[in-house]
């Protein structure tokens, strides 16, 4: 019995894969795959490749990786028939930094990179180096569906017109996104260049970011409209009645309706899928959830024991099995690798009442880890990772070190494309390790928060904080350990995986090398390849 529901992908004469990097399914018995291995030849063709980006999905949210109180069935079967990662990292511990370094193969520090507003400018300039472009150059087709949170325009947005420089001037050639997050105005769709269903009759959209609008009711006037009582960051405009960061007027027909992301967005999906099925393809699907607000269609009200946020782990699953189910029922999920993972680690109250907190049972979303979203302990960029390609992938559980800064050069290789000297400086070509859960990734990598941390094997180092700078305690209001302190941290996960012992005083000469590896990162301005 096939426990994807109503999906399939479309594609002809490519190679379709589907790069699903989701939350590594790990430890738990539901993950356990046999060792055959599969045949790793990559065909003369070019693939078709789909990333699938969780937001805030943490090690330990997915079934087969130990969760409580949910189950993901159809993740669970990627990671059962590919490559579960263990040790699989997104680059950054918050969302705008890692999605700019998965897009561009760049560190986020590079272009000072953190979470936006939701009327920054594009932080991707247009015409530098990408993801998209380089595959377009390759002969993709690309698409980008869900959340985007990169920035559009250029300083000021007509929101009533044409809305750029956005994802098609840095390389996607067809886009349906939610212009930043859910919890920010404003709150319509942006389809290419324009608001989705904009209707002439409508008032003009208008957003603003620091003076209040009256086109709309907001949280702190008027409490008594919302369905959860949200923190006074996010107490501004109400739409479907939650209120978000920011002020926002007009747009009325446009309005998103949280409740319809997973139908709306997969649509988009498929859509594009069969459309570009004449090319290979390249489709980033960025998910909303399970970022809040956290607001469940009506048919996964209850699919988890842990209220919102266990439901729309349910959702986000369903999602997954549905554009799988696309790709078989129109003959290329033989020819898709998929890489699903998220974009940092879990947090639980993150600005609305949910009961996140109080519903969670003794479910553990980071897993063994310590910290989560915002944090410098492994929990903040230790994300699930499962890499699926029918008869191309080996099967069974990858314990290297990897790091989704990597997928650039890597896919480069899949795509058989050569890269410049000053592109994706900071991505090296790990395919082998995408491919074959036996090999080796990068010896160093780095992982960003409001700090910066390396690793290099079992190696983990978090920089001292700057004594000019004061230490973030917002986190402690979210439960969250931040891991920032004026001092060396080291620790060796693999006999301290919950990072309690620092040794770093110890084990001075591992604090001087590694500190010099993150020097020598940072001066770096092109691809050269680490010293011995």
């Amino acid at each position: 019995m096939n426990i994807f529901t109503q999906t399939s992908v479309p594609q002809k004469g490519s190679v379709a894969i589907v790069l699903v990097l989701f939350a590594l399914c790990l430890l738990a018995p539901s993950c356990q795959t046999n060792s055959e291995k599969s045949a790793t030849q990559i065909p003369e063709k070019r693939p078709n490749i789909i990333v699938f980006y969780v937001d805030d999905l943490g090690f330990g949210d997915l079934s087969c990786y130990g969760a409580r109180g949910v189950t993901t069935p159809n993740v669970d079967r990627l990671a059962n028939e590919g490559i579960r990662f263990t040790d699989a990292h997104s680059t950054a511990s918050t969302c705008t930094p890692s999605r700019y370094s998965l897009l561009t193969g760049r560190y986020a520090f590079r272009n000072k990179a953190a979470i936006l507003p939701g009327d920054a400018p594009l932080l991707i300039e247009p015409g530098s180096y990408t993801l998209p472009r380089m595959l377009k150059q390759a002969g993709y087709k690309t698409g980008v569906v869900g959340k985007w949170h990169l920035g559009l325009g250029n300083g000021t947005i007509d929101w009533n017109g044409e809305v750029k420089p956005g994802p098609l001037e840095i390389g996607f050639d067809y886009s349906f996104i939610l212009p930043a997050t859910g919890d920010r105005v404003p709150t319509v769709y942006l389809e290419n260049h324009r608001v989705a269903n904009l209707a002439k009759t409508d008032k003009p959209i208008v957003v603003d970011y620091e003076m209040k609008l009256t086109g709309y009711p907001n949280g702190i006037d008027n409490p008594e409209l919302l369905r959860q009582k949200a923190d006074p960051q996010h107490s501004n405009t109400i739409v479907n009645g939650i209120s978000r960061i920011g002020y926002m007027e007009g747009g009325e027909s446009a309005l998103w309706v949280d409740e319809e992301f997973p139908q709306v967005l997969t649509e988009k999906a498929e859509k594009f899928i069969a459309n570009a099925k004449q090319n290979p393809f390249f489709l980033y699907f960025a998910f909303h959830d399970i970022h809040v607000p956290r607001l469940p269609n009506k048919q996964f009200v209850g699919k988890s024991t842990m209220g919102p946020r266990g439901d729309v782990i349910a959702q986000m699953d369903w999602v997954t099995g549905k554009i799988i189910r696309y790709l078989e029922e129109k003959g290329l999920a033989e020819n898709t690798l998929v890489i699903f993972t998220s974009d940092n680690g879990p947090v639980l109250n993150d600005g609305y009442e949910d009961q996140a907190e109080e519903l969670l049972g003794n479910h553990q979303p980071s897993g063994p880890f310590r910290g989560g979203k915002y944090s410098a302990y492994e929990a903040g960029t230790r994300v699930p990772m499962i890499v699926y390609w029918p008869g191309k992938t080996s099967r069974g559980a990858s314990k290297t070190p990897i790091s989704q800064i990597d997928l650039y050069a890597s896919l480069a290789a899949l795509a058989g494309q050569e890269l410049a000297d000053d592109e994706a400086i900071d991505s090296d070509n790990n395919l082998q390790a995408l491919l074959d859960h036996t090999k080796q990734g990068s010896e160093f990598f780095l992982e960003e928060s409001f700090t910066t941390q390396i690793r290099q094997g079992d190696w983990k180092y978090i920089e001292p904080f700057s004594s000019t700078k004061k230490i973030p305690t917002f986190m402690n209001e979210k439960g969250v350990e931040g891991g920032f302190e004026f001092f060396p941290q080291l620790f060796n996960l693999s006999t301290d995986k919950a990072e309690q012992s620092n040794v770093a005083k110890d084990n001075a000469e591992v604090v001087k090398s590694l500190q010099a590896e993150i020097d020598r990162i940072r001066t770096k301005t092109t691809r050269e390849a680490p010293p011995n």
